[in-house]
């Protein structure tokens, strides 16, 4: 990942199969730790579902993306309402790194703190089709601006119409 990544909000292919994207939050990690660990909290940008923080833990993912939009920003025709994954945790290092089985892959996030901020990392591995590539990544992208602006205390981008604009520029942008 370089500076320029970092600073555009755009992913990086690392290989064929794994997209790698970074945002600084607003410290301490013990508080980023949080809205990746706790249910509520992680609802609040991503996906609820309980989760036990012990590698083979069981975990259901439930996203409701609609609950992360603006009222006049409605939901594509060819996505649920919700969309649910059954998952595991695979490894967990307290206010460090907690990797999930995703479907065929898995997801790590990885905090670093450096002085009053956190440098979130999500590295996405087994992402086989670049179809897959370009959905996943404009879904992360947009989760990601929507986590940054919750932790910050700032008003949230409405996510579908910012997830149809990503997926657009991704398709530009992946290989």
């Amino acid at each position: 990942m370089t500076a320029e990544t970092l600073e555009s909000g755009f992913g990086t292919l690392a290989d064929e199969t794994t997209l790698v994207i970074q945002r600084w939050l607003p410290g301490p990690a013990s508080r980023v730790w949080r809205y990746l660990t706790d249910s509520d909290l992680r609802a609040q940008w991503l996906a609820a579902g309980d989760m036990r923080l012990e590698a083979g833990a069981p975990v259901e993912l439930v996203w409701r993306n609609g609950d992360l939009c603006a009222a006049d920003d409605p939901r594509p025709a060819d996505f649920p309402e919700e969309h649910r994954l059954q998952s595991r945790v695979i490894a967990v290092e307290p206010m460090t790194r907690l990797t999930i089985a995703w479907g065929a892959g898995d997801v790590t996030f990885d905090l670093r703190e450096k002085g009053d901020r956190v440098l979130l990392t999500v590295t996405h591995r087994g992402i086989a089709e670049r179809g897959g590539r370009v959905m996943i990544g404009a879904g992360w992208h947009m989760h990601l601006d929507v986590l940054v602006a919750r932790v910050s205390g700032t008003p949230a981008p409405s996510f579908w119409s910012g997830w149809t604009r990503l997926r657009a520029a991704y398709d530009a942008r992946l290989p």
